[in-house]
């Protein structure tokens, strides 16, 4: 299971790990059995008889003939593991397959495997099975009604398989009076949520999220009183505020109601479901403050209430949660300082406290978290100098800073953070030139500086963050010419220098970035024909260098290039030769209107540009 959820997981902030659901009904099954796990995928026999067993052995299980439906009917051959499928071998012996002692299949789990196709209705005959595990694959069609001859289920989980047909919650499931799980997240049910499931009432688990289902909760779930895990998240459902009945779901250890139109304030009462370990209650419309009794919930691992119009100050008590690896309250409208008691959740590793309107210095207190990954404090309004205690903090991997009102140099101790992948420090009032040290930061490949009083020279050594597709540098008092160096970043997506004051040329050498597609160079003291090797840029879509004394040159190839970018400004400024002045001398300052519009741009007593009038470019084209 661990494994598993290591090849698929994502992260997708409020999806609060969205595979965990269904890993854990593998993990839940495999821990109750000892059967040996296949890793390694060997040849198999292309039919039934060629090696292994007696032909006692092939005869012995009438559940023969529906795995082999199964291996049919989801192309068996192409499943990352197939182990003894279509061998003579005793079926326990195939892989994610268990029997009993009389060879009936009891359990058949194989989450992950990419099992590509329809389920086959013959699976109804598996009449002993008690876990059905098909998660994570790409099953396509409907949930045949065979299968509700599984009457001996405990454990059904279908999570993301996303291509099955558009289908009610099968009506069958109210007969599985066994059922302790059931997971048909991701599986496209739509409808509303059946009031029947209350009767099924030695569920332990019940996922529904990430599905199109509307209408209420109902309340006949009240009756779930063995439920540890109850998940709704990502569904259409009616407004309505967090159900009072909960409150009665004391076992209750992970409640997903994120993104499901919940509205109201935040009940005082969640704080007595002690056994919480994963509260999500994001993506809603929840009004008011956040109660201190959820400081009550110790064994919180998750909390996420991102993306409310949650207001008033972050409460103290939330540094009870000691517990805690992950706190998302992003997205709100909260207010007041960062609570110097954050710094007692030491075992964070993602705080996301961006997009609300928090104010102060970041608290001292904070530079305790020493497993922290993911800081996100951006678009608040925090105020004085950024921390050099952030230093100390070298298991970052993302650092957002942006969008408040610190001020001050970019501290030299940041240089520590080698496993920075993220640095936005973008949108505030620092001061000072671009650290030379962020160069050794060689992980990193978002850096966005852009929006600040920086100035002095872009530090050559910026060319050596050959993993950089971000690099934003824009609006700030940067001077000196571009460094040829940033020809290295041929990984760079974005490359944004406008509204410096840089000088001289485009380097030749950033005709290197193939995979370039913004480029932003305007309104700065640039000058110059552009370089032909800028052809070299074959993905550009976004070119602007207006407010700048660049110029195209009348060069063919350079021309097409420029004409098949398609955000362009300031196409129409091209080089032009010095017309004949005889032995007057031209003054290096001069500016010369000649015919048909256009301006001749000197410097030096080199012409560097003709700026033709939009009549004149029309003319020309006409």
């Amino acid at each position: 299971a661990a494994l598993l959820a290591a090849l698929l997981a994502v992260a997708l902030p409020n999806s609060g790990a969205p595979l965990q659901a269904a890993v854990e009904d593998h993990a839940r099954t495999a821990d109750a059995r000892t059967t040996p796990t296949e890793s390694i995928v060997r040849p198999e026999p292309d039919s039934v008889g060629q090696s292994g067993s007696s032909p006692a052995q092939v005869t012995q299980s009438p559940d023969r003939a529906a795995l082999a439906a199964l291996y049919n009917a989801t192309a068996g051959a192409n499943w990352r593991n197939n182990t003894n499928w279509r061998s003579d071998k005793p079926l326990d012996e195939w892989h994610g397959v268990t029997t009993d002692a009389q060879g009936r299949v009891t359990e058949l789990e194989l989450p992950g495997n990419n099992l590509t196709g329809p389920i086959p209705p013959e699976l109804g005959n598996l009449t002993n099975l008690t876990t059905f595990h098909l998660s994570f694959n790409n099953l396509t069609g409907p949930i045949p009604a065979e299968l509700g001859n599984l009457t001996n289920l405990t454990t059904l989980g279908l999570y993301a398989n996303r291509d099955l047909d558009a289908g009610e919650i099968p009506v069958w499931l109210s007969g599985f009076a066994n059922l302790t799980w059931l997971n048909l997240g991701g599986t496209n049910r739509i409808g509303t949520i059946p009031s029947w499931l209350g009767t099924l009432t030695n569920l332990n688990g019940l996922i529904l999220r990430e599905n199109l289902l509307t209408g209420p909760i109902p309340s006949e779930l009240e009756n779930l009183t063995n439920l540890t895990r109850l998940d709704l998240y990502l569904n259409d459902l009616d407004d309505g505020e967090i159900p009072n009945w909960l409150s009665g779901l004391t076992e209750l250890e992970h409640l997903g109601l994120g993104d499901t139109n919940r509205t109201g304030p935040i009940p005082s009462w969640l704080g007595n479901l002690t056994n919480l370990r994963g509260l999500r209650l994001g993506r809603n419309d929840l009004t008011g403050p956040i109660p201190p009794e959820l400081g009550n919930l110790t064994n919180l691992r998750l909390l996420y209430l991102d993306g409310n119009s949650l207001t008033g100050a972050i409460p103290p008590e939330l540094g009870n949660l000691t517990n805690l690896s992950s706190l998302w309250i992003s997205w709100n409208d909260l207010t007041g300082p960062l609570p110097p008691d954050l710094g007692n959740l030491t075992n964070l590793t993602s705080l996301w406290l961006h997009a609300n309107g928090l104010t102060g210095p970041i608290p001292d207190e904070l530079s305790r978290l020493r497993n922290i990954s993911l800081l996100f404090l951006s678009d608040n309004e925090l105020t004085g100098p950024i921390p050099t205690w952030l230093g100390n903090l070298n298991t970052l991997t993302r650092l957002h800073l942006d969008g408040n009102r610190l001020d001050g140099p970019i501290p030299s101790e940041l240089r520590g953070l080698t496993n920075l992948i993220w640095l936005e420090l973008q949108d505030n009032d620092l001061t000072g030139p671009v650290p030379t040290w962020l160069g050794n930061l060689n992980r990193l490949t978002d850096l966005d500086l852009s929006g600040n009083r920086l100035d002095g020279p872009i530090p050559p050594e910026l060319g050596n963050l050959t993993n950089l597709t971000v690099l934003h540098l824009s609006n700030n008092d940067l001077t000196d010419t571009i460094p040829v160096e940033l020809g290295n970043l041929s990984n760079l997506d974005f490359l944004t220098l406008n509204g410096n004051n840089l000088t001289g040329p485009i380097p030749v050498e950033l005709g290197n970035l193939s995979a370039l597609r913004f480029l932003e160079l305007n309104d700065n003291n640039l000058a110059g024909p552009m370089p032909s090797s800028l052809t070299g840029m074959k993905a550009l879509t976004d070119f602007h260098f207006d407010n700048t004394n660049l110029c195209v040159p009348t060069d063919d190839a350079l021309q097409a290039w420029l004409a098949g970018i398609p955000d362009v400004d300031a196409r129409d400024v091209v080089c032009a030769a010095l017309p004949s002045t005889g032995d007057v001398a031209v003054p290096p300052w001069l500016v010369l209107g000649i015919a048909g519009g256009a301006l001749l741009i000197l410097s030096g007593g080199v012409v560097l540009g003709a700026r033709r009038s939009r009549g004149a470019a029309q003319a020309s084209r006409r």
